[in-house]
């Protein structure tokens, strides 16, 4: 069974490791991705990037390095798979935005279970999922 997850527990999942069943392949989107690595360059104390500057130095650095050179334990979708399937939503859910049309598309072509954060859980992407028949859950950030 694959579980997405955002990119604010992706950054949970390398910093500090999520509690996931270890049979269940743990995937996030692209955009998701993207915004990951970039909170984590850039620095900053945002909500994305402040869990990197409450580490020291070297091992921010290290954190930093995992991020950008994603582990195995953490798959990208395919695009070839993703692309048409948010053309399909998109007909169905013509205002949601890319980042959201990305996740629910993911969970869609995966029969993805979709772990959100309390930030994320709180946009438009759960009323998407929920009508779309995709099971989707909260998952405390610690």
């Amino acid at each position: 069974m694959v579980v997405l997850i955002d990119d604010r527990l992706l950054i949970e999942h390398l910093l500090v490791g999520l509690s996931v069943a270890p049979q269940r392949r743990l995937m996030t989107t692209s955009l998701w991705y993207h915004r990951a690595c970039r909170a984590a360059v850039a620095g900053g104390a945002g909500q994305l990037s402040g869990p990197f500057t409450r580490l020291d130095a070297l091992r921010q650095a290290a954190a930093i390095r995992q991020l950008l050179t994603l582990p195995d334990e953490v798959v990208l979708p395919d695009p070839r798979r993703v692309v048409p399937a948010m053309a399909e939503l998109s007909e169905r859910h013509p205002h949601v935005r890319l980042l959201d049309l990305e996740a629910a598309a993911v969970a869609v072509v995966t029969d993805a279970e979709v772990l959100l954060s309390p930030a994320g859980a709180r946009g438009v992407l759960p009323a998407v999922l929920d009508a779309e028949g995709r099971t989707w859950s909260i998952h405390g950030v610690r």
